[in-house]
């Protein structure tokens, strides 16, 4: 390690840090290809013949052109994804939008119960038909 002198290890780490840089740019890029929907087939095609032929220009062109549409398909599907993910959250956790749900609906039949407004054989029954 006496000929390689500590300059050039961080000379070293500096590009290959770069080059995975680039590298995720690229699948960056060509996975937004895939992702718009707005792009016909052959212009997807050709873009992407573009970024493997002429990789640096192609991606670097691409950036340029497409950069500000490629960032509002990201806000997008993050926020597709986060509806998606409290709307699952919801479900599982059994409430709607309008505070009902299977939880809720216990709550007030285990309440009526113990009022005496209901007799246990209903609530058994009124139990089972939320829980089905």
């Amino acid at each position: 390690m006496d000929d390689y002198p500590l300059l050039n290890v961080f000379w070293t780490m500096l590009w290959f840090f770069l080059w995975i840089m680039w590298l995720f740019l690229l699948f960056k890029v060509i996975t937004d290809i895939f992702r718009d929907h707005s792009l016909n087939g052959w212009a997807k095609a050709g873009w992407l013949i573009f970024c493997i032929v002429l990789p640096y220009l192609g991606v670097l062109v691409y950036v340029i052109a497409r950069g500000k549409s490629m960032g509002a398909r990201d806000i997008k599907q993050a926020r597709e994804s986060e509806a998606a993910f409290q709307d699952y959250i919801r479900k599982t956790a059994g409430t709607r939008e309008g505070g009902g749900g299977a939880t809720a609906e216990l709550a007030r039949l285990a309440e009526l119960k113990e009022k005496g407004a209901i007799t246990p054989e209903e609530f058994e029954k009124a139990k089972a038909k939320v829980l089905a």
